[in-house]
């Protein structure tokens, strides 16, 4: 059995990564007070601490002079920050703060926000990624069931109905909004009828695509010793119909966009003669491939969608 020491996972270190020449994914927060039943990153990773905000734009500065067009923010639980770098319970800033400032470094033409809790995302950092000049309208919200009674069992901090709100407030104040969706299929206790709960909520909701997972036993978790445990193939063909709705979504939310003008940063990767890139609300391009675009901004408009599920554009500059 591997032994994690909690004790020495109680401080932060700054830092930040760069995926390739157009994107960097800059670290603010580390660890997660959250118990959740199928999780252990509270056990690997440790108690929920941030790095300073000083800290956080003097690394956005530097990956600007780099040269890079786009910042992506990343934690384990990055709607927590603010909790000092020692994971004290004091909010040093909040994340609608940190939000604020980053909107304010100069050079930066791109801010993304990874992963945050429904419970954690605000009205007020919603309505400020709405009118913000770098902030883009993406938003990666994890729901994993849409089942309150298995929400309770997984001890997420919210119930469907904040989820719904979130989605509802996102798509009022940013219609063209990208919305992506964590769910886990086959936790302990999920019958058919509480799996079609899931997937009818899903298929309802105004989302653009799905992150599924296939949940599986992990050591010193909650849900190891629980009841109703759902078998492998039950989980595998779970997942299947998930995947399959995630398809339909991102493409629905692509043919939604076709006609309207939006901006693309494109990548570096030569891909069977073409160059890819994504809109500010995460819609994936491409065109034949010319190395002078990348890691170019373009305005262009979308025209229509290719047999491999990619948009074609025409430029508009």
């Amino acid at each position: 059995v591997h032994s994690c020491e909690i004790e020495e996972a109680d401080s932060y270190v700054g830092a930040y990564s760069i995926g390739d020449r157009t994107r960097a994914f800059l670290k603010v927060q580390d660890g997660c007070d959250y118990k959740c039943t199928y999780c252990t990153i509270p056990l690997a990773r440790g108690i929920s601490r941030s790095d300073t905000l000083e800290n956080v734009l003097k690394n956005a500065k530097e990956i600007s002079e780099k040269g890079i067009k786009e910042i992506v923010l990343t934690g384990v639980n990055i709607g927590d920050y603010g909790k000092g770098e020692f994971g004290n319970k004091k909010h040093e800033h909040t994340f609608l703060e940190l939000v604020k400032e980053l909107d304010k470094v100069e050079g930066i033409k791109r801010l993304r926000i990874s992963s945050i809790e429904p419970n954690l995302l605000k009205d007020e950092t919603i309505d400020f990624v709405a009118k913000s000049k770098t902030f883009v309208p993406h938003f990666h919200i994890p729901l994993q069931s849409g089942n309150d009674e298995l929400l309770k069992k997984m001890k997420r901090r919210y119930l469907t109905q904040t989820y719904t709100n979130r989605t509802q407030k996102i798509k009022e104040v940013m219609p063209n909004a990208c919305i992506g969706v964590d769910v886990i299929v086959g936790f302990p206790g999920e019958t058919d009828e509480l799996f079609l709960e899931t997937y009818n909520y899903l298929n309802e909701m105004d989302i653009s695509y799905l992150h599924v997972f296939t949940y599986s036993e992990r050591p010193n978790t909650e849900a190891v010793g629980m009841d109703g445990i759902v078998p492998k193939n039950v989980r595998a063909k779970r997942s299947k119909m998930l995947r399959g709705l995630s398809v339909k979504k991102r493409r629905a939310f692509y043919e939604s966009q076709l006609g309207n003008t939006l901006t693309a940063l494109f990548e570096c990767e030569n891909k069977e003669g073409y160059i890819h890139g994504f809109t500010q609300n995460y819609v994936k391009v491409k065109t034949p491939w010319n190395p002078e675009l990348v890691n170019t901004l373009h305005t262009v408009t979308l025209t229509k969608i290719d047999e491999d599920g990619l948009v074609r554009f025409d430029f508009d500059d």
